[in-house]
């Protein structure tokens, strides 16, 4: 589609072969999407997945949406995403986030405490291994010494998840740009881009790219689809940073936000995106309808047909 790139959604509910989600990987590159995002929850590891899906695809784009930062030293994130990034090809963008206070305090049994300082020094660490290949930092939550040497090309791309003010002020100043979930089109255009664009401005970075996600289906019966939205997505309705802003957006929950339409309504709907300043349009198309599968397959036949023209 003219003025932004389509990208589709993998993601593993857990228990799926690693010979399925390459397949899917494979299927969505030859349906023309520009990219592939992929998520790490509890499923398969996302970066290993990029890096064996790299080897069995040449053209598409491979990127996290995304990586959670506390579980991994930012050492050992450079270096597997320097190693990813060798193994797709040059690529493979990194996808980061700090996941959920939820997620990192009750599951892992770490702090969630400063989670935006915790990204912006880690960003940091990253950023310094994968674009010059060594770091010398010191702050207040990482204190690292270390270099790399992998031969992978380019540097991977890194965009994070910045949902709140300071979060997008590092997305623009030391990241790549964002990669966003459940954050409406006005909320982009009125808050998150502003604040991602300045802060590149500000610090004299390129152009930064902005990849909104959100989930879409192809269907007749909308209202019955936004109902199922709910239910699927149901989660991102209580986790705080979602829960923000949907807020800001005005809607009572995740179905509200979700493209459910006839062709001309998902066509018009990322035209939106796009107008709102969106370089990149990232869709998760979900299962509604008696025939679930199909409706999920029918929505990526659509979506992929708008990503090739």
């Amino acid at each position: 589609m003219r003025g932004i790139r389509i990208g589709a959604s993998v993601a593993d509910p857990g228990g799926m072969s690693l010979d399925a989600l390459v397949g899917q990987i494979q299927a969505a590159e030859k349906a023309g999407f520009y990219s592939v995002w992929l998520a790490n929850i509890f499923g398969m590891d996302a970066m290993t997945l990029a890096a064996v899906a790299g080897g069995q695809t040449s053209r598409i784009e491979i990127g996290t949406a995304v990586v959670p930062t506390h579980s991994r030293h930012p050492l050992t994130m450079a270096q597997q995403a320097l190693t990813t990034q060798a193994a797709c090809g040059g690529r493979f963008t990194l996808g980061l986030g700090p996941s959920h206070k939820i997620v990192i305090e009750n599951m892992l049994g770490l702090s969630y405490a400063r989670p935006a300082r915790h990204v912006e020094e880690y960003l940091r660490v990253v950023t310094d291994l994968t674009r010059k290949g060594k770091t010398s930092f010191e702050g207040g939550l990482y204190r690292v010494n270390g270099s790399l040497k992998i031969s992978c090309g380019p540097p991977p791309p890194v965009l994070i998840g910045a949902l709140g003010p300071r979060m997008r002020r590092i997305a623009g100043a030391i990241a790549d740009g964002t990669i966003t979930w459940m954050t409406g089109r006005r909320t982009l255009a009125e808050q998150v881009i502003p604040g991602v664009r300045a802060a590149a401005h500000e610090a004299g970075r390129p152009e930064p790219r902005i990849v909104a996600g959100i989930p879409v289906v192809l269907t007749n019966d909308p209202i019955g689809a936004r109902e199922a939205a709910n239910k699927t997505f149901s989660i991102y309705g209580t986790l705080p940073s979602y829960r923000a802003m949907l807020d800001a957006e005005g809607l009572a929950g995740p179905g509200d936000l979700a493209i459910a339409g006839d062709a001309a309504e998902i066509e018009r709907a990322i035209h939106a995106f796009r107008d709102a300043g969106a370089s990149d349009f990232h869709a998760a198309a979900f299962a509604h309808g008696a025939d679930q599968k199909g409706s999920v397959l029918r929505t990526y036949e659509l979506l992929g047909e708008l990503a090739r023209a």
